[in-house]
């Protein structure tokens, strides 16, 4: 591409002999600059390919968005890396954990060795990887717990992606990103071994979609995460993954027992057994919906990641967050869960009859 646009006759003989993706994307910028919003041809050039996939526009909106994430862990990882290399405009990382060796059993940011002498915090180490594989994309480290911050913090971000957390801390951060006037849309993640489960809330959320007769647009309302898991488990359909309920399960016996996240063992399953009993019993449900083996399988894990989950948990969240700042997909309403003994995704919608 010339230069100097102004130089008519290079221009000329450039359009005539470009090929037809370098001709798209010229008009594009071309149409950007006279609207006042151009992306540098720096980052025209990088993110070529993925501009072909969802335009300039949404390469645009991208650009400009800024991302909190707060709890680090193998599955957030994936999520970060694939955020930054789709050029999003600055991830924000929070976590003050140090690194221990415990952490790289599902990490490719830091190595055995590493993990051994390093007195950096998670948050600092995934910080400097990060730059490394995009340095377009600001990355920066933010000290403290999420849930301490007032409501004005939150305005920074479009986007919370939220991990490592107790559900009290994360039904608090919720509840403050829906009282802020600006739209922040709200994740959560988390892997036990090889199973995985995403809430999203992306409270009044419109979007365009295609049809065969052209483009439509769409709208959509979101439960917050405490109004989605209040929800009767007996108003909800019969065919709702049993890892929507063990997980609940686990999350209830951790605030119970003052646990930290992830924080059990084989020898909790007793009481997670008694547990469950007591809340089938209160929600009408039967206790074999929620089998033994699966919560034999989530409480021995611990907080243990499956790398192949993290993979793919992380994926999917990354897709989601793009397709919540560009405005183009359909967005999953409003859980996903992975289980690697099927091998199965499956999207839930968890909401109130009023949500419907």
């Amino acid at each position: 591409m010339p230069e100097d646009e102004d130089e008519d006759e290079d221009v000329l003989c450039w359009l005539q002999s470009a090929p037809p993706s370098k001709l798209y994307l010229y008009f594009e910028r071309l149409r950007l600059v006279m609207e006042g919003e151009e992306l540098t041809a720096q980052q025209t050039a990088l993110y070529d390919r993925q501009i072909r996939v969802w335009g300039v526009d949404a390469q645009k909106r991208l650009s400009k968005a800024n991302v909190l994430v707060s709890g680090l862990n193998g599955t957030v990882a994936e999520f970060c890396k694939n955020i930054v290399l789709a050029g999003i405009g600055s991830l924000t990382l929070m976590d003050d954990r140090l690194v221990n060796e415990d952490a790289i059993h599902a990490n490719f940011f830091f190595t055995p060795e590493e993990a051994k002498h390093s007195r950096s915090s998670l948050a600092e180490v995934y910080c400097n990887s990060l730059r490394e594989f995009n340095p377009m994309v600001h990355v920066s480290v933010e000290k403290g717990d999420l849930h301490h911050f007032d409501g004005a913090f939150f305005d920074k971000f479009d986007v919370l992606v939220i991990s490592c957390c107790s559900l009290k801390d994360k039904k608090v951060i919720n509840n403050k990103c829906r009282q802020r006037k600006k739209r922040i849309a709200f994740y959560t993640v988390e892997c036990r071994d090889s199973c995985g489960e995403i809430f999203i809330d992306l409270q009044s959320y419109s979007y365009a979609q295609k049809k065969s007769n052209g483009t439509v647009e769409c709208h959509l309302e979101y439960p917050s995460l405490e109004e989605a898991i209040l929800t009767p488990w007996r108003d909800l359909p019969r065919k709702t993954t049993k890892t929507y309920f063990a997980m609940r399960v686990l999350e209830y016996f951790e605030s119970s027992q003052n646990r930290k996240p992830c924080q059990t063992s084989g020898s909790d399953l007793p009481l997670v057994l008694q547990l469950r009993k007591n809340l089938c019993d209160a929600q009408g449900l039967d206790e074999s919906h929620i089998p033994d083996l699966l919560l034999d399988r989530l409480v021995a894990a611990g907080s243990r990641e499956h790398p192949p989950v993290c993979a793919i948990l992380g994926g999917i969240l990354g897709q989601e967050v793009i397709k919540a700042i560009s405005g183009k997909g359909d967005p999953i309403k409003n859980f996903f869960y992975f289980d690697a003994a099927d091998g199965k995704g499956i999207m839930e919608e968890i909401s109130p009859a009023s949500f419907s």
